[in-house]
């Protein structure tokens, strides 16, 4: 009879003894070696523990978390649903998270590819191949071997790729150097900034940026310097301080505070530089506006060109407008509607335009204008124009034709005398 009574005991003691012996075969003790295959439900790992797996590769797969403390190394594939780890944590093979990965207080390093939804390591993140992510977020560096895959990279200090990176958006503190072309949206940088090409929407970076390929993109916004390689094709580029292209470019503006240096053809629409400016070629549908000095070794071409200081152009040609604070000169001269040289400035080359002004002082070679205007103690050699207006002390060294009117003040002198004629020269 006390035998009967005592058998729902002994079979509750029974039930409580399996049970915790299936707690502890998912439960791996600090500094020991377990060789696992599949685990049910979730694994607990101790400090400084190893983690082998079964099969060729050898792998492990847990259903539910795995929790892993300090210094594990899993030496195998690790296939679960979530892992949460304090600590240093290394998977030799691939990881494989269905959700989240979770390193406080650590670095996580993956000798093979990484998949997860999302992953968010405290110190570092390692990744010897691929990396395929739904959101990253590391509080120091992030390296990845591979290719990267990602909608967002977020890192408070240095992320460095060596495959290609496609991303919605890389937000990092430090620096960014990625050795392969990229595809991303919007890269937001405090420090400086280096990938391979490729195409970008939006890159906002504090201090520099460097692309050693062409790159397509929509938006350069760099507080400090930038340098495009290979054929590049955007649109707006502001640039706080030096902006240096090496080979072509295609863009709608440029405002850059410093200097612009471009090794190659450049096309756009309005450039607008504090300092000085160099191309090849500069084909503008806009406005070239230069505080400095502007250099172009073959033709440019603009809406308006308004230079502070000097003005070197195999040709230019604004099509309405041509203004120089200091001097221009050209191999093939100046063409415009309206031409106006600043007091003292030289022109060497040849002016062509509808109006012609120049500043006391200054010096010019040739004009062909309907209007010409020579401000007191303005110099010139030759002049053929419509209407001319010469004013004190003015000097004409060459010839002077005109066929309506000639003005000319006290003290200009002609090294000819004038002439009237019914047609200018043909190069008129």
């Amino acid at each position: 009879m006390y035998a009967i009574c005592a058998l729902p005991f002994i079979v509750a003691i029974l039930l409580l003894i399996l049970g915790a012996n299936e707690m502890s075969s998912n439960s791996i003790p600090a500094r020991s070696t377990a060789t696992l295959n599949d685990v049910e439900g979730d694994l607990e790992v101790g400090r400084h523990a190893i983690v082998r797996g079964e099969g060729t590769p050898p792998s492990v797969k847990v259903s539910g978390t795995v929790y892993v403390e300090e210094h594990c190394l899993f030496e195998c594939d690790l296939t679960a649903e979530n892992i949460d780890a304090e600590g240093d944590v290394t998977i030799k093979g691939d990881l494989q998270i269905r959700n989240r990965v979770s390193v406080d207080d650590g670095r996580l390093v993956v000798t093979g590819n990484m998949t997860a939804d999302r992953i968010d390591v405290d110190r570092s993140l390692q990744v010897d191949k691929d990396l395929k992510v739904r959101d990253v977020d590391v509080g120091g560096t992030m390296e990845v071997e591979g290719n990267t895959s990602a909608q967002k990279i977020d890192v408070g200090g240095t992320f460095r790729a060596r495959g290609e990176v496609e991303s919605h958006r890389i937000d990092v503190g430090g620096s960014v150097r990625i050795e392969s072309s990229v595809n991303v949206e919007d890269i937001d940088v405090g420090g400086s900034v280096k990938i391979n090409g490729g195409k970008v929407i939006r890159v906002d970076v504090g201090g520099s940026f460097v692309s050693r390929n062409s790159l397509e993109f929509e938006e350069i916004n760099v507080g400090g310097t930038v340098k495009l390689e290979g054929k590049s094709k955007g649109g707006d580029i502001d640039v706080g301080g030096i902006l240096k292209v090496e080979g072509d470019l295609t863009f709608d503006s440029i405002d850059v505070g410093g200097t612009v240096s471009i090794s190659g053809t450049a096309e756009g629409g309005d450039l607008e530089v504090g300092g000085k400016v160099r191309a090849d070629a500069l084909q503008l549908t806009g406005e070239l506006s230069v505080g400095g000095v502007a250099e172009i070794d073959g033709e440019l071409t603009a809406e308006n060109i308004e230079v502070g200081g000097r003005l070197y152009a195999g040709k230019a040609i604004g099509k309405s407008k041509v203004s120089v604070g200091g001097s221009i000169e050209t191999d093939r001269g100046v063409q415009a509607s309206y031409v106006s040289i600043g007091r003292r400035g030289k022109v060497r080359g040849t002016i062509k335009a509808d109006q012609v002004r120049i500043s006391k002082r200054a010096s010019v070679e040739d004009i062909y204008a309907k209007t010409i205007t020579l401000e007191r103690d303005a110099t010139a050699r030759n002049l053929y124009g419509e209407k001319i207006h010469l004013e004190s002390n003015c000097h004409i060294h060459g010839e002077v034709q005109y066929t309506e009117e000639l003005q000319s003040g006290r003290g200009v002198t002609f090294a000819k005398e004038p002439q009237k004629v019914n047609e200018l020269p043909s190069d008129f």
